[in-house]
């Protein structure tokens, strides 16, 4: 420990973990502001400390050493991690390019690539080259366990577990965003390295507190698609670091990637369905109209709001609901998908839906198991090794396997309803585009005509992975 110079006044400076944030004493904070600007360090009157986010710990010592202040630096405790065995892939050419960015960037930043092109050997060879302490955070628990599995297998490490009712630490350990933000105020400075999977999840209002309240000088993000509708993907830069290596679908098509098609099918509903469809149409735009007339800047967040406390509201809100179940569980998508399932019949296929009712509606129809967000692990894995080897010619989903997780070699898919999210549509193409051969997939995406699906069903492939989209005659009306 030593002192800072004379015109700062004669005092010991510490810099320290405390909470998920950074407690550094021993300098004016005059010279704090005028180091690091305004936005960086607040003043804790209790303790007559400045305190920051964790996340400016590699700035701040940065700039300490830059400036020649000695300080004693109480942060870190994590120790180098020595594999046991490795048994990583050899890398592909994009891979090591991406692996070569991200060092090249100082170690911290996001690393873009489409889905099947193999963004975890990326971060498993970046884990071998760092040797840390590692801290891999994942949206769910599949992901989580399932990275657990590919350490174990390609490091020979046993990683510990944060989630799930678990909480094994280890040095190198695997959670979830939402156990990550419930642990950092204590673990935030025991990995030197941290990798968010499906870091565009980060930048949530609760979910960024992973990143905010953790040190590790270290920082990786995966992901196929950054972008969100909130905007907040810029946060990105912040929280891990700059995007350092992106690489697009049609880059490796055909190539790495299996080549394929997308062929749109639309349907129509019955004329029972149409009534009832119209009529709940008409109920949420007359009072949506009716609140319109009366405040211009009524928005459609306003009514969802208002239900809580509105009878009307409330019961425009259900005509939506109902109205979106009609599109979602139409008669004569059934219909199609039975054809689908003889014309690819002995094919391994995935059925993608846009409600956990029309999972089940299709599960119980044909037989065939169901995976939904509540389904326990034990199920999950049975069901996706039953898949793998045959005992299950085809799954169904609503959304549990849109992101992140290893599906077995499929090169069908079926998709019969979802959300207006493009980030959606082109997770669940990537499900079937792990290359085996010269075999090349097909997706399916069922439409019902006339209805809200047509118009998500057209923003969802706005992306250039979906140029091209073939168009089948659907089955003739009765």
């Amino acid at each position: 420990m030593t002192s800072l110079p004379d015109q700062h006044g004669i005092r010991t400076a510490r810099l320290e973990f405390a909470s998920g944030t950074l407690l550094l004493t021993g300098i004016p904070a005059e010279a704090l502001s005028r180091w690091f600007g305004n936005r960086v360090w607040v003043h804790d009157g209790r303790l007559q400390a400045a305190r920051c986010d964790a996340l400016h710990y590699a700035a701040v010592v940065a700039e300490l050493r830059r400036r020649r202040i000695q300080f004693e630096d109480a942060v870190c405790d994590w120790a180098p991690v020595g594999w046991r065995d490795t048994a990583v892939h050899e890398l592909r050419p994009e891979q090591q390019a991406a692996v070569a960015a991200w060092l090249a960037a100082g170690r911290r930043g996001c690393v873009i690539m489409p889905t099947g092109s193999g963004k975890t050997e990326v971060a498993l060879s970046i884990m071998q080259q760092t040797r840390t302490a590692t801290l891999v955070v994942a949206p769910v628990r599949d992901l989580m366990y399932q990275w657990h599995r590919r350490i174990l297998r390609s490091l020979g490490y046993e990683a510990g577990i944060i989630g799930d009712n678990i909480c094994r630490v280890h040095p190198v350990s695997v959670t979830t965003y939402d156990s990550a933000c419930i642990q950092m105020p204590v673990l935030g400075n025991r990995f030197g390295l941290i990798i968010f999977d499906e870091c565009h999840h980060l930048p949530g209002p609760i979910r960024r507190d992973a990143a905010r309240m953790s040190v590790s000088p270290a920082r990786l993000g995966l992901t196929a698609t950054p972008e969100r509708s909130d905007g907040r993907d810029s946060d990105l830069s912040d929280l891990i670091g700059p995007k350092v290596y992106e690489l697009q679908l049609n880059d490796i098509r055909g190539r790495t990637l299996a080549d394929y098609d997308v062929v749109r099918i639309p349907v129509h509903l019955t004329d029972r369905e149409q009534q009832r469809y119209s009529r709940l149409s008409e109920d949420v735009r007359s009072w949506m109209h009716l609140q319109r007339s009366q405040n211009a800047t009524f928005r459609w967040e306003d009514l969802c709001a208002e239900s809580a406390v509105s009878a009307d509201s409330r019961r425009a809100l259900k005509a939506y609901h109902a109205r979106r179940a009609i599109e979602d569980r139409a008669e004569e998508k059934l219909r199609v998908l039975e054809d689908l399932f003889r014309l690819h019949a002995g094919e391994r296929c995935i059925v993608f839906t846009g409600s956990n009712a029309m999972a089940r509606d299709v599960s119980v129809r044909f037989l065939i198991p169901c995976l939904l967000n509540h389904c326990g692990r034990k199920e999950r894995l049975d069901v996706l090794e039953g898949f793998e080897q045959g005992v299950y010619p085809a799954i169904v989903a609503n959304q549990v396997l849109d992101e992140g997780v290893d599906v077995p070699a499929a090169k069908l898919a079926i998709v019969i309803g979802g959300m207006a999210s493009s980030r959606q549509a082109r997770q669940r193409l990537g499900r079937i585009l792990r290359r085996t051969g010269d075999t090349r997939a097909i997706l399916y995406e069922v439409v019902c005509v006339g209805t809200g699906e047509e118009n998500r069903s057209r923003t969802r492939r706005r992306h250039d992975a979906f140029r091209g989209t073939k168009r089948r005659p659907g089955p003739a009306r009765d």
